[in-house]
């Protein structure tokens, strides 16, 4: 078996998900120092979600049918460091909007493709994928604790420059990594039945599930931290919550091995999902109760990580070989009409309801997601047998 590059994937990880930990948490923040309200900053987020329903499977398209797909990895990442770069201007919203829409399109174009690049590395090792994408969860929480103390001493408006370098070390990761042998061994004919396995009822069950969750997040990841700022907390209070979940996170995908040796992805997710909207609830009731707000993003190891983690477990079993790539693209696409949803829902919401009945919002449809899921979601023979063989070969 060819040795895993394990130091340059992780390398991707930390890099894409570091930028992350500096868009997500405080995105929302900048654009309400630069004077934009709730409904502009709902629309404006909402393309980081929108946008993922085209990139995903337009740059999974592009690249498998490439000569050199890794080339498509690189141009994304080069594309989303200079679409970035208007952001250093004091943009309107029209402009703002558009540079969004070019950013967001790149940005999250690469992720998915990189997923399939770690699967053609990792082969029959998929157990060891959760030691891999940690790497992300650990540049997520350093990122979010430092710039949380340094928006605080320089401004929410300094945002933009401190992100930049960030960028630019994800182009450098993109140049040190390449696909590995599984993806150069599988034979084309595989990807004829994509689209009768996308019609199964569990994939179509697993895909709603996947959308709900993501819709349910969609508050989370626009206002969270303006939720908090409302509450009295500070922008370092704020990102030392964003840590706790990521810390919680980080623990999970280390320990996600052991996790799938003992119960199954499809159940995993079930959980993780009914966890969502217990957490929902608890962030909607108890926002000034700081230990609530503790075990609410302790949680995160369940309905986010555990839940990712299993997501990748079924997307290579629904779609293996070369229909990996795809059904990456898929899952990513859904996810993000769900984010997308739920970011302009909870835009246009926040005032006329209010914030915490938004997040009430948000805690059913995590549990209309964890009963579908619970209903149609099940591995059928030739899934459970692949899932025994990959717990059975789990040790090496």
């Amino acid at each position: 078996m060819a040795p895993l590059p394990a130091p340059r994937l992780a390398g991707f990880y930390f890099a894409y998900y570091a930028a992350l930990g500096a868009f997500l948490p405080y995105w929302g923040v900048y654009l309400k120092a630069r004077g934009f309200d709730a409904a502009a900053i709902g629309v404006l987020t909402s393309l980081w979600y929108g946008t993922r329903v085209a990139s995903p499977s337009t740059w999974s398209w592009l690249a498998a049918r490439s000569a050199r797909p890794i080339v498509w990895l690189r141009l994304g990442c080069a594309a989303t460091l200079l679409c970035f770069l208007p952001f250093l201007l004091p943009l309107g919203f029209a402009a703002g909007l558009a540079a969004m829409a070019a950013f967001c399109f790149f940005y999250n174009a690469v992720m998915p493709q990189f997923e399939a690049i770690t699967l053609s590395h990792l082969g029959a090792r998929a157990e060891r994928y959760g030691r891999i994408r940690v790497w992300g969860s650990i540049g997520f929480v350093a990122v979010v604790l430092l710039y949380g103390a340094l928006l605080d001493r320089l401004g929410a408006e300094s945002l933009p420059w401190l992100m930049l370098p960030l960028y630019a070390a994800l182009l450098a990761a993109a140049a040190l990594n390449d696909y590995g042998p599984a993806h150069h061994a599988r034979g084309d004919g595989e990807a004829a039945g994509f689209a009768a396995r996308l019609r199964r009822p569990e994939v179509l069950a697993f895909l709603a599930s996947a959308l709900l969750l993501a819709l349910s997040f969609g508050p989370y990841y626009t206002f969270y931290s303006i939720y908090l700022a409302s509450r009295g907390y500070s922008a370092a209070a704020t990102g030392t919550l964003w840590a706790v979940g990521v810390l919680v996170e980080i623990a999970m995908f280390w320990l996600a091995a052991r996790l799938f040796a003992r119960w199954p992805a499809t159940a995993v997710l079930k959980v993780a999902l009914a966890s969502a909207a217990l957490r929902w609830l608890l962030v909607a009731w108890c926002p000034r109760l700081l230990p609530a707000m503790l075990l609410a993003q302790a949680s995160h190891a369940l309905n986010f990580a555990a839940a990712f983690a299993a997501s990748i477990q079924l997307v290579a079993r629904f779609f293996p070989g070369r229909m990996t790539g795809h059904g990456q693209g898929v899952y990513y696409a859904v996810g993000g009409v769900g984010g997308m949803l739920g970011a302009l829902g909870s835009g246009l919401l926040w005032r006329t309801l209010g914030d915490s009945r938004v997040f009430e919002l948000a805690a059913g449809a995590a549990a209309l997601g964890a009963w579908v899921a619970w209903r149609w979601l099940r591995l059928d023979a030739a899934d459970a047998e692949a899932a025994t063989a990959a717990v059975s070969s789990r040790g090496d």
